[in-house]
């Protein structure tokens, strides 16, 4: 099986890819997201995995666009808990360290730490893993990288600072994306995008159809329409008990003449996610 990420081996996106396909896989390392749909259409490729919010940081609404414009499927989600740690080749100390290298959303839910140590210079990459394997194919001395555990393994670069994220309740959800259409029974959970008539209370009577059919709102997220200014297109999570509570809603807001395209239907996991921190 061939799964795409962004990013390198020993990359966040890669750890998914083991926790949720096992071990036995193929990876097509991308460094950008845009990339990934086209490995999809052209079939070089069965699966994407994609980064889509971050608890602290929030929505990565660019991935949401190509979600939408490319016509991919959501089969299913995982949420990993983000714990970032410093790295560098053997030998190096806190105190030789002078530039520190790594993604920027990674640098950013590290900025606690980091303001211990404004001499240093952050430098920003394309992903976390690849400021590690960069430093070790240069041996680059009083540098250090900020990468999982996983990269810090494979690299075989020691941590000098375990931990060093700010907020220990730090998780990035992805998305499991594939661009088949075939019929789904198995699933509570469903993404969707929808535009409501442009007039006064359109979406709260979207709203009033979802709570009427007993479809719980768990994420609710806008984004322009484009070529069409002032104009938004909503992307939501809905989960439900009874599958047919949502076919319910869906022939309701067809009936009342709002646009609806499903974005994906899957089992939640956030339950599972969080019966497993409360349990640690």
């Amino acid at each position: 099986m061939t799964i795409a990420i962004q990013g390198i081996k020993g990359s966040f996106h890669h750890i998914v890819a083991n926790n949720y396909f096992g071990k036995n896989i193929v990876l097509n390392e991308c460094l950008t997201f845009e990339e990934m749909p086209h490995l999809l259409k052209e079939q070089n490729v069965e699966y994407l995995i994609m980064a889509i919010e971050n608890s602290i940081a929030g929505a990565i609404l660019a991935n949401y666009k190509l979600i939408d414009k490319f016509n991919l499927n959501i089969v299913g989600e995982y949420y990993l808990p983000i714990a970032h740690q410093l790295m560098a080749i053997k030998n190096q100390k806190m105190t030789n360290i002078k530039e520190i290298w790594s993604h920027p959303m990674a640098i950013n839910q590290c900025r606690d730490f980091l303001r211990k140590y404004p001499k240093i210079k952050l430098i920003e990459t394309d992903d976390t893993a690849l400021a590690a394997k960069r430093i070790k194919e240069n041996k680059l001395n009083n540098v250090a990288a900020i990468a999982s555990v996983k990269a810090s393994e494979m690299y075989k670069m020691p941590i000098i600072k375990s931990n060093i994220h700010t907020n220990p309740k730090n998780y990035t959800r992805f998305f499991i994306l594939d661009n088949k259409d075939y019929k789904k029974e198995n699933f509570n959970k469903v993404s969707l995008k929808f535009i409501t008539k442009h007039k006064m209370g359109s979406l709260s009577e979207v709203l009033q159809i979802f709570v009427k059919n007993k479809l719980n709102l768990t994420k609710i997220q806008s984004l322009p329409i484009e070529n069409d200014p002032w104009e938004y297109a909503f992307f939501a999570d809905v989960i439900f008990n009874d599958v047919t509570q949502f076919y319910k809603a869906k022939q309701e807001l067809i009936k009342n003449e709002i646009a609806i395209k499903i974005l994906g239907k899957y089992p939640n996991t956030k339950k599972e996610t969080d019966d497993n921190r409360k349990s640690k």
